[in-house]
């Protein structure tokens, strides 16, 4: 289970009736305190079961059909084309499947009593994860469990730490937590009544009316970052995610917005982005598949390829030995790093840039490796300097070795004339 999946689970012990919550397949992977209670299981007793397993034997067939209905239709919209969507408001009312009613639940020692069975659906780093909320509507229960609820929610909403707004299909707000107060500095008597569009920057004037338009037609739009304007005139950075609200018959009567000040988390990562742009080696992050993932210009200028154009592309095919790029990157995943390996990347117009690769793992906060971060020293004049000198030693001792031949036999001749000399001398002397 992620971390982002942890925490809706400890948000959902604080609800007061029972959620659970499954995987498409419709098998349970996480229960709530309240549906321990209502059903007598313990989750581990319902963790890797189907949903089913909650409702008589009867009505376990009809249920499933249900949901696998839920699901398709849920897949259909997130398949839709986004601008078929803006275009034609209909297309979505006619996919959509309202979620599943169930007169029955069972519970661990097989009584059977009146529930309601409703299904939404949430994105997690896990994957799509389907919520089904039972409301035990035995007699007395279901009023007191709504009064709890609302009570629990509400909560909720003025202790978090996220700006929380509710505003009608046209924008205009309708509620407002202290968190939106201590974001954008007006007083929720202040800014209740008002349009959305007080917080747009003027060059970002139709920005809500589109997502609004879309929440209309039921879509969620999450993790849209954006800038707003506070009543002081500052501009933030936010992260915004924007949901229908919806009537006890499912028709969209409002949106809520979740906006999460990103200002700061913005600067440093601009201020990491400067550093890695400073820098006059290449830098790349690497995925697990040996692609790129990201590059700084110095890689660019390198390559002579556009930034958008390498992510994606494969690390090796950057050098002229892809083969042996590769083999070090697979020992970087082995070992861990690698240090001062020469490779050699080849420019676009087909000229080369000797270097040195650094690289070494990467990892998320759980310890898995997420990729590799490799970095490339230019030492093209340094390698053609040893070159050179190379060269030149190569040359003089080419040079010594015909010297000390030339010597060898210039030696030799004398010798041999001195030879011949005394010979000469010793016959001159016989014949006297």
């Amino acid at each position: 289970m992620s971390e982002q999946t942890t925490i809706f689970r400890s948000l959902f012990d604080a609800v007061p009736g029972a959620l659970v919550g499954v995987d498409r397949e419709g098998v349970i992977r996480f229960v709530n305190r309240q549906t321990e209670d209502l059903f007598g299981y313990d989750e581990g007793d319902l963790v890797g079961q189907p949903l089913e397993t909650l409702l008589p034997e009867s009505l376990r067939q009809e249920h499933a059909a249900h949901l696998q209905g839920y699901l398709m239709a849920l897949a259909r919209r997130t398949r839709a084309d986004r601008r078929e969507a803006d275009a034609a408001d209909g297309a979505l009312e006619q996919n959509r499947v309202v979620p599943p009613s169930c007169p029955r639940g069972q519970r661990r020692d097989g009584t059977e009593f009146p529930v309601n069975l409703s299904l939404s659906h949430i994105g997690t780093e896990d994957g799509l994860l389907v919520i089904a909320a039972v409301h035990d509507l035995t007699d007395g229960a279901r009023s007191a469990q709504r009064h709890d609820l609302v009570s629990r929610l509400a909560a909720i909403v003025e202790n978090s730490g996220d700006a929380i707004i509710g505003k009608t299909t046209d924008g205009i707000i309708t509620s407002w937590n202290p968190a939106a107060e201590r974001m954008y500095g007006y007083l929720s008597e202040e800014i209740i009544g008002r349009s959305i569009e007080v917080l747009s920057p003027q060059d970002r004037a139709d920005e809500m009316t589109a997502i609004l338009r879309r929440v209309r037609q039921g879509w969620d739009v999450g993790n849209f970052e954006t800038s707003r304007v506070c009543k002081d005139g500052t501009v933030v950075l936010v992260s915004l995610s924007v949901s229908p609200i919806r009537d006890r018959d499912g028709a969209i009567v409002g949106a809520s917005t979740i906006a999460r000040d990103v200002t700061e988390a913005r600067k440093a990562s601009w201020a990491a982005r400067s550093m890695i742009e400073a820098s006059l080696d290449s830098l790349v992050a690497i995925s697990p598949d040996g692609r790129i993932t990201d590059a700084n210009e110095a890689t660019v200028r390198v390559t002579g390829v556009p930034r958008e154009q390498l992510i994606g592309t494969a690390f090796s095919d950057c050098f002229t030995d892809p083969q042996k790029a590769n083999e070090i990157y697979q020992r970087v995943f082995a070992e861990g790093m690698a240090v001062d390996y020469p490779l050699t990347m080849r420019h676009r117009n087909g000229s080369l840039t000797e270097v040195l690769y650094n690289a070494s793992v990467y990892r998320d906060a759980g310890g898995e490796v997420l990729g590799v971060f490799a970095a490339a020293r230019d030492v093209t004049k340094q390698v053609y300097a040893q070159r050179d000198i190379a060269e030149r030693q190569a040359r003089e001792m080419e040079r010594l070795v015909e010297l000390e031949r030339f010597q060898r036999l210039t030696v030799g001749r004398e010798l041999r004339m001195i030879e011949l000399k005394k010979e000469i001398e010793a016959l001159r002397r016989d014949r006297r």
